[in-house]
């Protein structure tokens, strides 16, 4: 971390069926030991599946499914005068999709299930019918953060 000026972000090359840099984020988030290979077979068989399932196009079920998980606020831990607050922030795009994927992974490795493939599939389709895990971590952020707009002046 620098002391003046500002890191640049590293360019994530596309992934190598879809070529879309998002899912290849996702796949990276989803990978454990460096086993990446493996992760992309989960990740494009549990796309196919929920594709067979939705029949739609799985890069645009994907999407879809970040969308729908993409937090609006969030909120930041603030000290003032002794106490500390949790005050609403707005979040980043950036941001937003990180969470959404580490909300996704987490709530379809928590599944029970056979497979990592249908935990995937199935919390992907949950996510899509606003359900699932990764739904509800989202919506009981929004909650936090309207239950704390009292707080929303110490932003800075």
């Amino acid at each position: 971390m620098p002391r003046y000026g500002k890191v640049s972000k590293r360019k994530i090359p596309g992934d190598a069926v879809y070529g879309s840099p998002v899912l290849q984020r996702f796949i990276n988030k989803l990978m454990y030991d460096g086993k990446k290979t493996k992760a992309e077979t989960v990740m494009y068989a549990a796309l196919t599946k929920a594709a067979g399932i939705l029949k739609k196009e799985p890069l645009e079920i994907f999407q879809m499914v970040l969308d729908g998980v993409m937090p609006l606020m969030e909120v930041k831990s603030r000290r003032v005068g002794g106490a500390t607050y949790q005050v609403p922030v707005e979040v980043s795009k950036e941001r937003a999709q990180a969470l959404a994927m580490q909300w996704l992974r987490d709530a379809a490795r928590e599944r029970s299930g056979k497979s990592m493939v249908e935990k995937l599939s199935a919390e992907m389709i949950d996510a899509l019918n606003n359900t699932g895990g990764a739904r509800k971590k989202r919506e009981d952020m929004h909650k936090t953060a309207e239950a704390n707009k009292a707080f929303a002046h110490f932003r800075w």
